[in-house]
Parts: C-alpha cells; structure tokens; sequence
C-alpha cells in the first residue's frame, strides 16, 4: 500500500467516523460508495478504444494476425 493510499484511506475512516452517529448521512454514504463502486466495475468491464488497439499492435507485433485482401472488406 502507497503513502497515498494510507493517508486517502485515513481520509475516508476518518469522515465516516464523523458522521458514524448520523444514521442518515451513513445510508448517504453507503449509496455513494454503491453507486461510485459500480462505475467502476461498468468501466473496468469496457475495454477503451485505446486499450483496444494497443492490444491490436501488441498481437500484430507477434504476428498473430491473418492478412485480409481488400476486397474481402466490402463483402
């Protein structure tokens, strides 16, 4: 675990300590944390356009690809 994630993670105790009596704001925080956690994994699941063709070039660089006439593109 990096610095940075040790002083975030203090950050984030910390606040939900604050509001840990307020059974309202902790059901506030809960669904935000839901909803950011699930953007997350939407996102983790759709691979980037970039993403996509690094891994083009990657596999062509290994020559894992089958060359396709141009022709062939219009059928």
């Amino acid at each position: 675990m990096t610095a940075l994630e040790i002083q975030l993670n203090s950050e984030l105790f910390g606040a939900l300590k604050t509001i840990s009596s307020d059974e309202g704001l902790m059901k506030k925080a809960v669904r935000s944390l839901k909803r950011i956690a699930a953007q997350k994994a939407k996102t983790e699941d759709t691979l980037s356009l970039e993403e996509i063709v690094r891994q083009g070039e990657e596999e062509i660089a290994k020559g894992n690809f089958q060359s396709v006439a141009i022709d062939d593109l219009w059928k």
